[in-house]
């Protein structure tokens, strides 16, 4: 028997399970297009834990959120509250808050940044669109600075680069965008 079989086997079974979640992430954010028709960006009070805006608006986060939380029954507004609540101070000081909050933690595109990134899911950002897998998230700086998450599909444009979905203001759209603004981050989630 191949020594190598066993290890070869496991690397298989766990890019096939990569590329299962990516699919189903993809899916679930393509869901909310035509659903999600607006870019609402204010404070709200939600429920805990699966809290979430109503489906009709929210922000690019918001697709992100919904995305996970179908596709993968991953909660982020659990997760970050409570990696917020034990790791307070490695969390941007952006909005002044003194303690964590439930209701907007998740729904900031720096704290998901800071999340993903003490999870262990961040990948070099690069300008090589097959580096970016579907499923993947990507974070950008919209000019002037405001900071924005995306959601890489699982179809492309015609020179191979891959769509994004996301809601940068006109609610949920799948959209020919991923190098357009300065990429800031780059995360796969295990």
């Amino acid at each position: 028997m191949n020594k190598f079989l066993p290890l070869i086997c496991f690397v298989c079974c766990v890019s096939i399970s990569l590329a299962d979640q990516g699919a189903k992430v993809v899916e679930a954010a393509r869901a909310q297009v035509g659903k999600t028709l607006s870019y609402d960006p204010a404070y709200r009070m939600l429920d805990y834990p699966n809290g979430d805006v109503p489906m009709e608006t929210g922000v690019c986060t918001d697709v992100v959120i919904r995305a996970l939380r179908a596709g993968l029954e991953r909660d982020l507004q659990k997760r970050v509250h409570e990696d917020m609540k034990k790791n307070f101070s490695s969390y941007p000081k952006i909005w002044g808050l003194k303690r964590p909050d439930k209701n907007i933690d998740h729904r900031r595109v720096p704290n998901l940044m800071t999340y993903f990134k003490r999870m262990g899911y961040a990948l070099p950002v690069t300008k090589n669109a097959a580096d970016y897998l579907p499923g993947d998230l990507v974070t950008c700086t919209v000019p002037p600075h405001l900071p924005h998450i995306m959601i890489v599909s699982n179809r492309k444009n015609s020179e191979g680069v891959p769509l994004i979905i996301h809601n940068i203001g006109g609610g949920a759209r799948e959209e020919d965008r991923l190098f357009e603004f300065p990429l800031t981050g780059h995360y796969r989630l295990k």
